[in-house]
């Protein structure tokens, strides 16, 4: 998907919350504080290469380093380039300034579960995108459910919009900011 389908995605769901959604998770992704220190890992039968292609695509045109994906690779073959055989053991050096994106469109398995609690205690920020997995999100500092039923958002729309945001370089206005926070803190606004 290029730019010019993602903006008119972004026309599209306007009204629908899951750009301001997104758009939070993206820039969460950023928080990171060194190049490599994203990670981002699946589960054992869906690796997210397309999410780690699009931040790594993110990170190069923005110039933002942070945003340079490590792929986390369940079984990592030895003779793959040193970038693609990261295995889950890098989850055991994780520390404070690093963040973990699971990105799983089913359940996490319970030895994931386990490795995302690890990384949690050691002062990493997880974030996660899932299809709705209760367990996943209560390990999260910020997670995104996308439900499998037929909304307007699919798995892989989401990924899109999440790793579009994560590049943008527009920095909020300090009003933006706080209300964002305020709205985290009480809630969404409800009309009269």
């Amino acid at each position: 998907m290029d730019a010019a389908s993602v903006s008119l995605l972004r026309e599209v769901l306007a009204s629908t919350g899951w750009v301001e959604r997104t758009r939070e998770l993206g820039l969460a992704l950023r928080t990171t504080r060194s190049s490599g220190g994203l990670l981002v890992v699946g589960t054992p039968e869906d690796e997210p290469w397309h999410v780690t292609a699009h931040l790594a695509d993110e990170a190069r045109l923005s110039g933002l380093s942070q945003l340079s994906p490590t792929l986390l690779r369940w079984t990592p073959p030895e003779n793959a380039p040193p970038h693609l055989r990261v295995g889950l053991d890098r989850l055991k050096e994780t520390r404070r300034g690093e963040t973990l994106f699971v990105v799983a469109e089913r359940r996490a398995p319970v030895p994931l579960l386990e490795r995302v609690d690890d990384a949690r205690r050691t002062g990493a920020t997880i974030l996660a995108l899932d299809g709705g997995d209760p367990e996943l999100e209560s390990l999260a500092h910020d997670a995104i459910a996308v439900p499998s039923d037929d909304g307007p958002v699919s798995f892989d729309v989401a990924q899109h919009l999440v790793s579009t945001a994560a590049g943008e370089v527009r920095r909020l206005r300090l009003r933006e900011r706080l209300a964002r926070l305020a709205e985290r803190v009480t809630g969404p606004r409800v009309p009269d």
